[in-house]
């Protein structure tokens, strides 16, 4: 077994959830003896402009390089760079020869590399990791739309709510372009069934979708500080990427609610707003500033540093506003014990037991958060039910043995249909309804 795994971005220049598992999952198979190679797309914000070639490597390994991707269209996600980039990518995957070809995300790559690699290696077996909603949304794949409101789309009406200028026959070749691309993929995991509903009410067929969950590499839970002389737990944590969509800003407001009502309490933001726009950055910055004392910004943090942070804290909060497939900052919460205030939506209600391992609350509301927080700190016995409640969290060597599995059930000819089309009709609840099938051609 030959496995290259394509990725947007490395770590090393954007530690996001989804470029942290996919690196992991290939050091993890190398340290098994597994020939595996890994492939990150990048672009000119994190590299600049490409020099003579589009491949660099990454520090002193032999098996991770960068690959220049700066012509990537992030709405159609099509990679426009033909000549810049597949000469070289052709000579790569030709001398390379995998044997399962693994993306973790077709952004920066482009949803053509599919296509490349099924005509240049036409044994090779292809995998696509759904970590996000790209594919179905134009608008960053977080189907949240331009005034914060969670979207029941893809649909031609609300995706101009947010890009004006898109005109039906565009979204309807966007919407063919990327179907046709994924036609070509043997087997999509799903890090959480939720994501998988989606993508089935979108048309991709149910025998190719496979529900595998993240995993987290093994390491020692941080103790949970002494229990305070009052009993109270009242220390809460936010970790990872601080953003509007994280519910960054919810999570200020709802603290700002507790503050004016004299509570005691802290909440410590593990993180940094990089790559935000200047609204907001303004935005966080005033509310950080009205909390006072009570939030701190710890700022950015690496792997490592995890258990040391966790430690400190009593709650670890996730308040995001959109539809989050599986966040990995829920696994290392319970990974280090734990309960986790969370929205009630998503692959966040499905990781998180309201009531056994955490609370849940409504999403974007940051009085319901601080309720959920002020239930937290004043509820006896109540933090150490959830702490007790909590399931293991799934380990990184779990992970990779259903990959394993994965790749080795992978077997008989290749998919020749495409996946069918379907226009979901948007209902009043939280997913869209089936509706009838549309089958692109």
């Amino acid at each position: 077994m030959r496995v290259l795994t394509f990725c947007h971005n490395h770590p090393a220049l954007h530690p996001g959830g989804t470029e942290m598992l996919a690196l992991e999952l290939h050091r993890e198979m190398r340290r098994r003896g597994i020939d595996s190679f890994f492939l990150a797309g990048v672009d000119k914000l994190h590299r600049g402009r490409s020099s003579g070639t589009c491949f660099q490597t990454v520090g002193s390994s032999e098996s991770e390089m960068l690959m220049w991707t700066g012509e990537f269209d992030p709405v159609s996600l099509a990679q426009h760079d033909f000549y810049g980039v597949f000469p070289e990518l052709t000579d790569f995957l030709l001398h390379y020869r995998p044997t399962v070809v693994h993306f973790h995300h077709t952004l920066l790559v482009g949803v053509e590399t599919i296509a490349l690699v099924r005509r240049i290696l036409p044994e090779a077996k292809i995998v696509l990791t759904l970590h996000d909603y790209y594919p179905l949304c134009p608008r960053d794949g977080i189907l949240l739309n331009a005034a914060g409101e969670r979207c029941q789309g893809p649909d031609i009406d609300s995706c101009r709510t947010c890009l004006p200028g898109l005109v039906p026959a565009a979204w309807r070749l966007r919407d063919l372009h990327i179907r046709n691309h994924l036609g070509l993929v043997h087997r999509f995991v799903c890090p959480s069934e939720f994501l998988r509903g989606r993508y089935l009410d979108w048309g991709l067929p149910a025998e190719r979708m496979t529900v595998l969950r993240n995993g987290r590499p093994a390491a020692a839970p941080a103790p949970h500080r002494p229990l305070p002389a009052d009993g109270v737990r009242n220390r809460f944590a936010i970790f990872g990427n601080l953003s509007r969509p994280k519910g960054t800003l919810v999570a200020l407001r709802a603290a700002a609610l507790l503050k004016e009502a004299g509570a005691e309490f802290s909440l410590t933001l593990h993180g940094a707003p990089k790559f935000q726009g200047e609204a907001f950055q303004a935005e966080f910055a005033k509310l950080l500033d009205q909390a006072g004392s009570r939030v701190v910004h710890a700022g950015e943090y690496g792997p490592a540093e995890i258990a040391g942070r966790m430690a400190a804290a009593d709650w670890v909060v996730a308040p995001s506003i959109w539809w989050e497939n599986a966040p990995l900052v829920i696994e290392e919460a319970f990974q280090h014990r734990r309960p986790v205030l969370c929205s009630g939506i998503g692959g966040m209600a499905e990781r998180v037991s309201d009531g056994v391992d955490g609370l849940h609350f409504t999403a974007g509301d940051p009085a319901a958060l601080a309720a959920a927080m002020r239930r937290g700190m004043d509820e006896p016995g109540l933090w150490e039910r959830l702490a007790g409640g909590i399931r293991p969290a799934v380990t990184l060597t779990a992970c990779a043995d259903a990959h394993l599995a994965l790749y080795g059930d992978l077997s008989g000819p290749a998919p020749a249909s495409k996946p069918a089309a379907r226009r979901p009709r948007a209902t009043k609840g939280g997913r869209p309804a089936r509706a009838s099938m549309e089958v692109a051609s």
